[in-house]
C-alpha cells in the first residue's frame, strides 16, 4: 500500500522536537500505528538526543534506517510509518495538497513552538505545522516546560488564537495513578480524545465511579 492509498482521514504526521518527554512520543506512535493510520513520522536531531537520554534508545539520523527499526518494532504494514529527514522538502507533509490534515508535535519544544508561531519554516516539523495551520487542520502541539516564561505563554497563546491546540505534558492524578507508565499513558490518552481515536488506556472522567466513598454516601 502506497502513501496515496491511505486516505486523508487516515494519516497522521507525529513530530518530535527536542523537548523532555520521550515515552509519550513513544506510546502516542504505538497507539496511532495500532489503530491502522499511516503515520508521517518527523524527528528532530535533539529528539534523539532526548529519546537516548530518557529512554536509552540510539535512534538512527537516516530516515530509512530509523523506518525499518520501528516497523520492525511494532509490526507495522508496508508503507503504514514513513519516516523523513529534516530537509525532506518533497515529502507529502510539506505541502497542503499533499499533507495529512493532522498533526501533533509530541514533545514539542519552546524553540519549536517559537517558529511556528513566527512562521518560520527551517526544517520540515516548521514547515509541516505551518501547512496544517494554513489548511485549517487539527494542530496539537505537546510542549513540557517549567517554568514558562513569558515569552513562552505569548507564542503559545498566538498559536491557540490561529486554532492550535495546546495541551502540555501535565498528566492528572484523578485516575489514581501507580507508576510512571500510568502519568504517562493519561496524556497519550487525552492526545487520542482529541484526535477523535477510541483509546482504553484511561477511562474518561464520568465513566468509573471513584474508589472513596464520600461522607454522604456512607449515610
Amino acid at each position: 500500500m502506497s502513501t496515496t492509498d491511505y486516505p486523508r482521514h487516515a494519516q497522521i504526521t507525529l513530530a518530535l522536537s527536542g523537548a523532555s518527554g520521550a515515552p509519550y512520543a513513544l506510546l502516542l506512535l504505538e497507539r496511532l500505528l495500532a489503530a491502522g493510520l499511516q503515520v508521517h513520522l518527523l524527528v528532530s536531531s535533539a529528539a534523539r538526543v532526548v529519546m537516548a537520554a530518557e529512554q536509552d534508545e540510539q535512534w538512527p539520523a537516516k530516515p530509512e534506517a530509523l523506518a525499518a527499526l520501528l516497523g520492525e518494532r511494532y509490526q507495522t504494514r508496508p508503507e503504514q510509518l514513513k519516516v523523513y529527514g529534516k530537509e525532506e522538502w518533497f515529502s507529502p507533509v510539506a505541502s497542503g495538497s499533499g499533507a495529512p490534515r493532522r498533526m501533533v508535535i509530541c514533545p514539542c519544544s519552546m524553540g519549536t513552538i517559537a517558529s511556528i508561531a513566527m512562521g518560520i519554516s527551517d526544517n520540515l516539523i516548521e514547515r509541516a505545522a505551518d501547512v496544517v495551520i494554513k489548511e485549517k487542520g487539527q494542530l496539537i502541539v505537546v510542549p513540557r516546560e517549567s517554568p514558562y516564561s513569558a515569552l513562552h505563554l505569548e507564542n503559545m497563546l498566538k498559536l491557540a488564537n490561529l486554532g492550535v491546540t495546546i495541551m502540555p505534558a501535565s498528566p492528572g492524578f484523578y485516575h489514581q495513578p501507580k507508576t510512571i507508565a500510568d502519568l504517562v499513558d493519561f496524556m497519550v490518552a487525552r492526545i487520542l480524545d482529541h484526535l477523535d481515536l477510541d483509546q482504553s488506556l484511561v477511562p474518561r472522567w464520568g465513566y468509573r465511579k471513584p474508589d472513596n466513598k464520600t461522607e454522604s454516601d456512607q449515610g
